[in-house]
């Protein structure tokens, strides 16, 4: 047991470090784009990353049960954190296309390791703590690191210090995050999950549950808008200052990290319906950013932000624990989830950054908030009546 906790604080401790670089690069992502001159629709394509990132996560997920495999688990957890590193290689970047592929390769990254971990934390607070805190805790130690992150980036903005010494200043903790996650794979190297069976197929079509968990998946991630559409629209539009914006997003993470425990504790004891509140939070996110030029009322807009962000990443996922109950069916029911959420995610936002160029920022206001009400509709019907 007490292994087991050590192990789940460094994996909290991985996200952590890991986070303070790609999410404080991914807080000025559009800004950076809009900074090399890139079109509305570049940020709209940083959706890709999350697309692949999330995509990847389906075939990975295969690859986990299928192989059963604790040293190939350990791999692919360990190579997903060492494409970190590609976010402080933006420092020595000023063409727009190579930026935009450097936060592809660390979405891959974040693809790869996603399932495999995530089987890992099922397996390690199955055992110790609790699947809705497990979950929970790890999401907010993960956020702290998205919190510092995004700070680290405002304040190198806010005094001048520019972009390269912005994401250069990531690098050692990038660093820090691999020798984390190995040594962990020395101290747990035996995943329970590799002990069992193994499913050899990605159809869900004979899980009805699930189906219907990812249609309500898909409405909700398409009316989310993305920060690189966000950021990008902030810059270009002068609604703040540049050091300002990562700051906004640092809020959003901070909001993240205060609602993750309560939002697994609540889930622990409420169970699915406690979903209802996320697309209510979704509808205003996206209306608030492109529209108000009202500091306090992007404020509330990065916090709403946050606590959908939250979501994904710890009930949305501890739901599919739930539902795909069996030890063997987790890290396809996660793999689903990856790819459902990026698919839709990177569809909406690069028809929303088309969108931008072509028709302005208010077309947006209509296209996101639709969605988040049809997937608030798709769940009263399907999860509270």
């Amino acid at each position: 047991m007490d292994r087991l906790i050590i192990v789940f604080i460094l994996l909290s401790l991985v996200s952590l470090t890991a986070d303070v670089a790609y999410e404080g690069g991914r807080s000025i992502s559009g800004q950076f784009l809009e900074h090399l001159r890139a079109p509305a629709i570049a940020a709209g394509l940083l959706a890709l990353g999350e697309f692949l990132g999330y995509a990847l996560r389906l075939p990975a997920s295969l690859v986990v049960s299928m192989r059963r495999s604790s040293k190939l688990l350990w791999s692919i957890i360990i190579l997903g954190y060492a494409l970190v590193v590609a976010i402080p290689f933006l420092a020595f970047v000023s063409n727009w296309y190579i930026a935009l592929l450097l936060y592809l390769i660390e979405r891959i990254g974040k693809g790869l390791r996603s399932p495999a971990r995530d089987v890992l934390i099922a397996d390690i607070t199955d055992k110790a703590i609790g699947r809705g805190k497990g979950f929970g805790i790890h999401e907010l130690l993960d956020q702290v690191g998205a919190l510092l992150g995004p700070l680290m980036v405002s304040y190198a903005l806010t005094y001048g210090k520019g972009y390269s010494y912005a994401y250069v200043s990531l690098l050692p903790i990038a660093l820090i995050a691999v020798i984390l996650i190995t040594i962990s794979s020395f101290l747990y190297p035996n995943i329970g999950f590799a002990k069992n069976g193994s499913i050899r197929s990605l159809d869900i079509a004979n899980n009805r549950s699930l189906k219907t968990y990812m249609i309500f998946t898909a409405l909700l991630s398409f009316g989310l808008i993305h920060w690189g559409i966000a950021s990008y629209h902030l810059k270009y539009t002068h609604v703040v200052p540049e050091g300002y914006i990562p700051a906004l997003y640092a809020i959003a993470m901070i909001v993240d990290a205060l609602v993750a425990l309560p939002l697994g504790i609540a889930y622990d004891r409420y169970g699915v319906s406690i979903l209802v509140l996320i697309p209510l939070a979704s509808m205003f996110i996206a209306p608030l950013i492109l529209i108000s030029r009202n500091i306090i009322l992007l404020v509330i807009a990065s916090a709403l932000y946050g606590i959908v962000l939250c979501s994904y990443e710890s009930v949305l996922r501890a739901a599919v624990a739930d539902i795909a109950s069996s030890v063997n069916e987790r890290a396809l029911g996660f793999g689903w989830l990856g790819f459902v959420w990026g698919t839709a995610w990177a569809i909406g936002n690069i028809i929303g950054g088309a969108l931008y160029d072509f028709l302005g920022p208010q077309v947006l206001c209509i296209l996101y908030p639709v969605s988040s009400f049809l997937s608030l509709i798709y769940f009263i019907k399907h999860y509270l009546q």
